[in-house]
């Protein structure tokens, strides 16, 4: 063993291959069993892009000059809670039509947030790692007339292939990374790291703790036990800390949408939009410090 490729690899070992979720192998395997009975009642079948990603746009969050430092500091959501300030220019098209940039959605499924953003007009990659998500997603890109690269693999894989064609302005991910074991946020980090835009966006869409679904055991027990028992749930302020080298944008619950919405929105997920805080680079290898839970 001499790498951190060569950990990661062990620890992926831990787990049995029912559990495993997030490799091109069973991970695979398991998302195209999942995706092939297009019947299921699966509240994310629906062509509805989440609700948050929605009011990011209708907000100007997306913007891509608010994302290259074309705002002042007052018109930062942060600053004025989770809505922004009443007077934004950005909320309200004082600036006229979005500009928009490039966008890669991480695990994709059928596309509904991948379409969404290309209609607002985003040059848009999506990932996913079963081929019968990403063919039911060019059905309905085809039916839509949307223009959207759908690639079939794993992100990580095809971002050290050159598959994905990064730095991305937006970087999106509706449910991916609660799937992910806890030594894999290492590599999710350093995805962001090679493929984020400086000044890009980062939108996350996790189970959130304490909403019914996940696990919130933790991080040493799954490995104790071999199982990620479905998804693991986060607090707001485990997000913050793993990802403590983003600037956090927006965080909060998804809002519920009644069944005859045309947005997606279950209480079970947190929503978090991030920011990528250009600043020099940092020699040496030291973990964050909160990358683990206990």
């Amino acid at each position: 063993m001499r790498t951190v490729d060569d950990v990661l690899r062990l620890l992926d070992g831990l787990f049995a291959p029912g559990a495993d979720r997030w490799t091109r192998d069973a991970g695979a395997s398991w998302w195209d069993g999942f995706y092939a009975d297009r019947g299921r009642p699966v509240p994310f079948f629906a062509d509805k892009p989440d609700e948050n990603l929605v009011a990011y746009g209708e907000r100007g969050l997306l913007d891509h000059r608010a994302s290259h430092g074309e705002r002042g500091p007052l018109d930062h959501p942060a600053a004025h809670g989770e809505r922004g300030p009443p007077d934004n220019p950005l909320a309200h098209g004082a600036r006229g039509p979005l500009r928009p940039g490039r966008a890669l959605d991480l695990g994709c499924g059928p596309g509904r947030n991948a379409l969404h953003l290309a209609s607002l007009g985003f040059t848009v990659d999506a990932v996913d790692m079963s081929p019968s998500a990403i063919a039911w997603a060019r059905e309905r890109a085809r039916a839509t007339g949307a223009e959207v690269r759908f690639v079939c693999g794993d992100a990580f894989a095809l971002a050290d292939g050159g598959t994905l064609r990064g730095p991305y302005d937006l970087i999106y991910d509706s449910g991916c990374f609660h799937h992910l074991p806890p030594h894999r946020r290492i590599s999710h980090l350093a995805f962001l790291e090679r493929q984020l835009a400086p000044d890009g966006l980062f939108g996350l869409v996790c189970f959130a703790a304490g909403g019914g679904m996940g696990s919130e055991a933790p991080d040493a027990d799954f490995y104790r036990r071999g199982t990620l028992d479905g998804g693991l749930a986060y607090t707001e302020e485990s997000l913050r800390g793993i990802f403590a080298g983003l600037e956090v944008v927006e965080s909060r619950r998804m809002r519920a949408e009644p069944a005859h919405s045309a947005r997606f929105g279950e209480s079970y997920l947190w929503t978090s939009l991030f920011r990528r805080v250009p600043c020099p680079p940092v020699s040496g290898t030291t973990p964050r410090r909160d990358v683990l839970r206990p």
